[in-house]
């Protein structure tokens, strides 16, 4: 069986993530959405809230499952026979860390990482930009999944 893990924060998950979750089930047999877990992190959204989201926005993907993860991804890979990492770049600055974290994790356990282009429509797009625009007050709604776009409103109006 062919699988990977779309590793990420996902606080929150936005359209560009669940496009290249979406391309990645089309080329394995299993994709695990991994939420890392970042205690020096405080996010919007708990860990338990993120993969909630996560698994409703993926429910139409019978390949995809969520889990949750806090050290090293290889780690994970190996603990759950995972060959590959799957991630989405935007810009040629997400190609330059990104290309030595995966050289690095080739080096430390021999798991691939596969690069995806982002679809043009998303390249701008990230979770820290959604969450400072939508904390002013814009419109983020075209951004992320309704779901998320719901959660998302709901948490910044009780934070005001």
């Amino acid at each position: 069986m062919r699988r990977a893990v779309c590793p990420g924060s996902y606080d929150p998950a936005t359209n560009g993530h669940v496009d290249i979750i979406e391309r990645a089930s089309r080329l394995f047999d299993e994709v695990v959405v991994a939420v890392l877990i970042n205690k020096s992190k405080k996010g919007l959204f708990s860990i338990e809230e993120r993969m909630e989201m996560l698994r409703r926005v993926t429910a139409n993907l019978p390949n995809v499952r969520v889990d949750s993860w806090h050290g090293l991804l290889v780690e994970y890979c190996r603990e759950h026979g995972i060959s590959a990492i799957a991630k989405g770049l935007r810009a040629v600055s997400d190609f330059d860390y990104e290309l030595q974290m995966a050289q690095m994790n080739q080096q430390l356990s021999g798991v691939e990482t596969l690069f995806m282009s982002t679809n043009p429509e998303y390249s701008f797009l990230s979770s820290s930009l959604v969450k400072e625009v939508a904390t002013y007050g814009g419109d983020v709604s075209h951004l992320v999944p309704a779901l998320v776009h719901e959660r998302l409103t709901a948490r910044l109006t009780d934070t005001r």
